[in-house]
């Protein structure tokens, strides 16, 4: 075998094994709609019974304006870390202000090592 058809063999495996993804790029998943409480992640990871509700939402509003991260959590009581589109910013600012707040989004769901995330499109 000549070193020519190794290094094809090589590159192709590669490539292959490269583009083997088990989660859709943002830009081609398609849009979604979740709707939600607006959670602090800071607060509600480590204590989920009381950061929540009415009750949380002057720390909650407080954290997010800090720029703590923030989630959605779904009556299914699933929480998505809540992304900005860097392509589309303002959608996602504009949640920093609905702390406590119950909410419907448009966006696209990712996933990498065991986080789930909304990329956050729209407010509706």
């Amino acid at each position: 075998m000549s070193m020519r058809w190794i290094m094809t063999v090589l590159a192709v495996g590669s490539f292959l094994l490269a583009s083997d993804r088990t989660s859709v790029p943002a830009a081609e998943a398609a849009l979604e709609t979740l709707t939600g409480e607006v959670v602090d992640m800071a607060c509600y990871v480590p204590h989920p019974a009381t950061s929540k509700g009415n009750g949380h939402r002057k720390c909650a509003d407080t954290c997010l304006k800090k720029g703590m991260p923030m989630g959605l959590l779904t009556a299914d009581k699933q929480v998505y870390l809540l992304l900005e589109d860097h392509e589309n910013p303002k959608p996602y600012g504009q949640l920093k202000e609905k702390a406590a707040e119950t909410v419907s989004v448009e966006g696209t769901k990712v996933s990498e090592g065991g986080v789930q995330g909304f990329v956050v499109e729209a407010i509706k």
